[in-house]
């Protein structure tokens, strides 16, 4: 019987994927899928990871966060089951999608990420693109574990800030 309502979370999730056409975190897409009250939190990850392990969904990691990206496998599932998704349910993800586009646009082209380099000091690598194509890359050397992080913190939510005073002190 559980089965059943499985199958359907699972559609949601592919068709939800295939809409957005750009990796989403799994943050974002149990936000929508738990407003909605489609499912509860535990059916969701279920549904999730089986559809990791059938190979239809795809997690990478982007900004030290889990995203979701959907398989060739996955789209062609979808395109055989997706009348069994109410047109109330696709519509839904349609508004969705198309009122946080800039947001979801934001979760994947702005990275930030450190690492150790050989000098034993901290590297912190920062990037901004725009419609995929890059406008600014940085990466600051720092002696401490804790002040990579903060800086990858910082640019994740002042990006915008700083590649504008750079714009404006270089130009």
């Amino acid at each position: 019987m559980l089965q059943e309502p499985l199958t359907l979370y699972k559609l949601i999730l592919l068709y939800l994927l295939k809409r957005a056409a750009l990796p989403l975190s799994r943050q974002r897409i149990c936000d929508f899928i738990l407003d909605k009250g489609y499912t509860n939190y535990f059916l969701l990850n279920q549904a999730i990871g089986e559809l990791i392990d059938a190979g239809l969904v795809r997690e990478q990691s982007i900004n030290e966060r889990p995203h979701l990206t959907l398989t060739d496998e996955g789209a062609q599932t979808l395109a055989f089951f997706q009348t069994n998704i109410s047109d109330v349910t696709k519509e839904e993800i349609n508004t969705y999608l198309k009122e946080n586009r800039l947001e979801l646009l934001s979760d994947i082209s702005v990275t930030a990420h450190y690492d150790r380099a050989a000098t034993g000091e901290f590297e912190a690598r920062l990037s901004a693109k725009e419609r995929g194509i890059p406008l600014v890359q940085i990466t600051l050397s720092v002696p401490a574990e804790e002040t990579a992080a903060s800086i990858c913190r910082n640019w994740r939510e002042k990006n915008e800030e700083i590649y504008q005073v750079l714009v404006d002190r270089l130009f």
